[in-house]
């Protein structure tokens, strides 16, 4: 039988040898980084990109409350507040600065300039031509990330568009004339135009107050819409001013077929998200930016709305359907 004495001195000392495991989790360095996001919060489409950048970031062995602290910032519709609230997060001490579409990540780097902060790049239109880095394999300087949107995805966009309407000779293309960066992707398409033989109407609008004109003044027998921030989030009235005058889309992201839009070809929003952490995760382990080369999507989903369809009297040809990742019906 054990000796008390022994007992209990195999107790004390027990407790004398748990604090330090104990302090050691308690003091494991917290990493603060910052996120740049359109949108607002309260946003199923933004709460859904976030949990999927934080659950990966989760897998990766980073969990917010315990060793990571994460600072986001919201700019809405509101390009103009973008230099302030880069401020904001370089002030509140952030390590990084992931900064989600064109127009934030244009901001992140004139933000770090000078202090060289990391920038994690998402959702951008050719961060190359945007003067965002060197070249896709060797960024240099501070920026790096996923190039999830580029001008050549409209062209494929057009030739979908022309499988679905064999006959159209005239199609409509909407973009916001707010976003700057959208007109390498108009050359783009009108060059592919050209090349199929159609003539493009464009309708260049400057954010959602102009959008309903825009639809007013529609007279082709498609339309090709250029996303952006603040055409995803008012995907919904596109769409649906987009079945009110009968015209047939097609849009960047699946969300847009989601919310009536009849198809959609793109990259995943939110598997974009989840590799950013992936990078998120390298500089905090002492990666460099600049020699992160910057990656590009390597699928994409064709999601095809057959209630849409309908509505618009239009058979989809069956070498379409059969390709289509997504059908909803």
């Amino acid at each position: 039988m054990m000796d008390r004495r022994a007992f209990i001195s195999g107790i004390t000392l027990g407790l004398l040898a748990a604090p330090p495991a104990v302090e050691a989790q308690q003091t494991e360095r917290v990493r603060h980084i910052g996120v740049l996001s359109f949108g607002a919060p309260q946003l199923p489409e933004v709460r859904a990109g976030n949990a999927a950048f934080e659950q990966a970031l989760q897998g990766l062995g980073w969990v917010s409350g315990r060793n990571l602290s994460i600072e986001y910032r919201y700019w809405g519709e509101r390009e103009e507040t973008l230099p302030f609230l880069c401020g904001e997060l370089i002030r509140a001490g952030v390590e990084l600065i992931v900064a989600i579409t064109s127009p934030a990540a244009k901001a992140a780097k004139d933000a770090t300039t000078t202090n060289h902060l990391p920038v994690v790049i998402l959702s951008v239109n050719d961060p190359v031509a945007l003067g965002l880095v060197q070249s896709l394999s060797r960024p240099g300087g501070n920026v790096t990330g996923l190039s999830t949107q580029f001008p050549e995805l409209s062209s494929k966009r057009l030739q979908l568009l022309r499988e679905l309407l064999p006959g159209v000779t005239r199609v409509a293309v909407l973009w916001n004339m707010s976003t700057p960066q959208k007109e390498v992707e108009l050359k783009t398409v009108q060059a592919t135009a050209e090349g199929l033989g159609m003539n493009l109407q464009l309708l260049g609008v400057r954010g959602m107050a102009e959008i309903d004109r825009g639809f007013d003044e529609v007279r082709a027998g498609g339309l090709i819409v250029l996303g952006d921030p603040v055409t995803f989030l008012h995907r919904a009235r596109i769409t649906a001013l987009a079945a009110a005058r009968r015209v047939p889309a097609i849009y960047d992201f699946r969300e847009y077929a989601d919310a009536g839009g009849l198809v959609a070809y793109g990259p995943n929003i939110l598997e974009a998200r989840r590799r950013g952490a992936t990078f998120v995760d390298k500089i905090l382990k002492g990666a460099r930016p600049g020699d992160l080369p910057i990656e590009q999507p390597t699928k994409f989903e064709l999601v095809i709305n057959l209630k849409t369809a309908k509505a618009l009297g239009l058979t989809i040809p069956p070498s379409l359907l059969a390709r289509a990742d997504h059908v909803i019906e």
